[in-house]
Formats: structure tokens, sequence, C-alpha cells
């Protein structure tokens, strides 16, 4: 095996054979949500809740906290995308893809702020601040946070925070030693782009199916 197999596959050394499981398990249904959002397919629901699901455990064993919120966070969110993605503004279309206003804006950095404060609190109260990825992983929460948010609203920004999220989560998890996790963030990096690209495309369009 070469050395870089030899080194990826030691992270996992000590590590329950189920956690390492579960956690292919849910990079596989976390890939699938994301591809499915970028086809605007109302699937991304249904996979993403098995995905944070199966997360939220995960990380709750780890003690990431902060990761743990984000999937809790998008389980939740996850309901709610469900369901906004269902309405139709008419007999026959759903609602479409639309850009931020200057309210959702308002929102959006209040959201970003306080998800800053929540996360640091608990960070404080737990005293997980022993590193410098407690720190990093409060930034993604609320940079996440805010991203789940516009999606479940169908916003074309909502790429745009996805994006910028997976590139710092890529080397942030390898540091963490989820070297599959590193890998699902470094395709949801290349995803995203493409899914802004697609909505971009359909900004505006009112979908007849969502099964795509």
């Amino acid at each position: 095996m070469s050395p870089i197999f030899d080194w990826l596959f030691a992270q996992y050394q000590g590590v329950p054979t189920y956690l390492v499981i579960l956690e292919i398990i849910g990079v596989v249904f976390g890939f699938l949500s994301v591809w499915f959002s970028k086809r605007e397919n109302i699937l991304v629901y249904p996979t993403g809740i098995i995905s944070t699901a199966i997360f939220v455990y995960i990380l709750l064993v780890y003690g990431l906290l902060g990761d743990m919120l984000i999937n809790a966070y998008y389980f939740t969110m996850s309901i709610y995308g469900w369901w906004v993605w269902t309405r139709k503004i008419d007999e026959t279309h759903f609602i479409p893809i639309t850009q931020m206003n200057a309210l959702e804006k308002k929102w959006a950095i209040l959201l970003f702020l306080s998800t800053i404060v929540f996360v640091f609190g608990v960070y404080i109260i737990f005293k997980k601040f022993d590193s410098w990825t407690a720190y990093v992983d409060t930034l993604t929460t609320a940079i996440f946070f805010v991203g789940m948010w516009l999606m479940a609203k169908k916003k074309l920004e909502n790429w745009t925070f996805w994006i910028i999220g997976d590139i710092i989560s890529v080397p942030l998890y390898l540091y963490k030693g989820l070297v599959f996790s590193s890998f699902q963030y470094f395709l949801f990096t290349i995803i995203a782009i493409y899914g802004y690209r697609a909505w971009k495309k359909s900004l505006g369009k009112s979908p007849q199916t969502l099964l795509k």
C-alpha cells in the first residue's frame, strides 16, 4: 500500500468499525443530497435527512459540538425546505429559484452573527476551546447555517456560502482525522460550483416537476 493510503487509513486506527461504516454511509447520502440540490430535485431533502442524522451521532461521539449543531440544524431545515420546495404558485408550477432581497440579506447577516455567538457560547460552556479548530468550526458553522437557510428558501446565493464553507472544511476535516468526510467536502466544492451555474440558468423559472 502506498504511503498516502497508509497515512489516510492510519487516521482510523483505534476507531470502532461501526463508526467508519456510518461515516461512509453518511458521506454517500450527503453526496447524493448535494447532487440532487444541484438538479433542483426534491430528493435533496430525504437523502439529506439520512446523512445529517448519521453525522449528528458521529460528531457527538467525536465531541465536535459545532459540527454536530450544523447537522442537527440541517436536519430541521431539511424538513422546512421540503415543505417550502413543494409549495406551488399555481396549479402546475412550484416556487422558482430567486435571489436575495434587501430584507433577506439583513436576516442572513443576523443569522450569521447570532450563530457565531451561539456556537461560541456552547464551546465555552462545555470547555471545548482547546484547539484552533474550534474557532474555525465556529466560523464554518455560521457559514453553513446561512447557506442551508438560503437553500431551503431556494435562493441562488446559497451556493456561494456552500462553496466558501466547503473549501474551509476540506483541510479542517482532514486535520481532524475524518478522511472520508474531507473527501466529501472536496466533492461538495466541485458540485457547488456547478450547482451555482445550474441554478443561475434556472433563475426565475418555475419548475413543473421536482423529480429531475
